[in-house]
């Protein structure tokens, strides 16, 4: 009984020496190195409390938001493009571009059935590959944000747009390799215009992934968690993406409209097909692609609408990531 109480009030000790040593770092130091460090002269003034209140005064951090934003871009490229680029990150997307166009290789324009499928293959690779890249980003980097954010080095939102704008070129290179190898050997419409949307409507989504998975990655900060919350959010958007089912139940339709893998893959299919256009059918004849089930279930009218709900997805997730991120907690 005596060396347990011996360890709890060691323990107490140290806490309360810890808290003692903060406090007196708060008061008396902090403050005056601060200034120090912002170019402040706090040897005109007669005391710590004289500066801080000065300081406090005069501006908050020593560096423009401007200034801070370059310094984290140019950090934050110089750390992520390796990672963003190695071997094995490069093989899995290529492998599997090549491995897709081979089974899909010159799918004729009468199996409209498997060119749909393939447009739902982008929606769905290309939705869920970089939401799970983007849930460890938080997690993996809250030790580093914590300690450089409760020094004063800069604000979070200099941190949150130098991580947005500097993952920009980095996560949109792979999908732009992966597009263009598959679109031409899977057979698709060979129009430069049409190939062209496709790429831009594939890096959308991907832009609208990626925000999920910070979004998640934030609001979580524990990888475990933020993978298997992930792990049932794809699992859900791929059921309700408009392929594997299309006459969901009207009491559970407005699962669908939450999923950016739908938006993405109607907005493929839009650029592909009008529904107007005409197929050969099994019997011989032509066919109204409209009246396909798969195209009529999906419809391809109003698709600037889903392009403007999947800008709202890309904000609102970003903007809750930025807002989970000012809840984490700096000491």
């Amino acid at each position: 009984m005596n060396s347990v109480e011996q360890v709890e009030s060691t323990e107490e000790e140290q806490k309360s020496v810890k808290d003692a040593l903060l406090s007196a770092y708060e008061k008396n130091i902090s403050t005056k190195l601060k200034a120090e460090l912002c170019n402040l002269d706090v040897n005109n003034f007669v005391n710590t409390k004289e500066a801080s209140a000065r300081y406090e005064k005069s501006e908050q951090w020593c560096t423009s938001r401007w200034h801070q934003f370059k310094v984290l871009l140019q950090r934050g490229v110089r750390e992520r493009r390796y990672e963003a680029f190695n071997r094995l990150r490069i093989f899995q997307v290529i492998s599997v571009a090549v491995l897709g166009g081979l089974l899909w290789w010159h799918t004729p324009a009468s199996h409209i059935s498997d060119r749909i499928a393939l447009l739902f293959f982008f929606s769905v690779f290309w939705g869920f590959y970089p939401l799970y890249n983007a849930v460890f980003t938080f997690p993996q980097e809250r030790t580093m944000l914590i300690k450089e954010r409760s020094s004063g080095m800069y604000r979070l939102s200099s941190y949150f747009l130098a991580r947005t704008f500097g993952d920009l070129p980095l996560e949109l290179a792979l999908p732009t390799a992966f597009v263009f190898i598959i679109y031409w050997m899977g057979g698709l419409k060979p129009d430069p215009l049409t190939f062209i949307l496709s790429l831009l409507i594939v890096l959308y989504s991907v832009l609208v992934s990626q925000s999920l998975g910070l979004a998640i990655g934030a609001i979580l900060m524990d990888i475990k968690q933020a993978t298997t919350l992930a792990s049932v959010t794809t699992l859900v958007f791929l059921i309700a993406g408009g392929y594997y089912v299309q006459q969901i139940p009207s009491f559970i339709v407005w699962l669908k409209y939450l999923s950016y893998s739908y938006y993405c893959y109607k907005l493929l299919l839009g650029v592909q097909y009008n529904e107007d256009d005409v197929y050969e059918c099994g019997t011989g004849g032509l066919c109204r692609v409209g009246d396909l089930p798969a195209i009529k279930s999906m419809g391809l009218n109003h698709l600037w609408i889903d392009v403007a709900i999947m800008a709202l997805m890309l904000l609102g997730y970003r903007l809750l990531a930025y807002m989970a991120l000012h809840r984490v907690r700096l000491r």
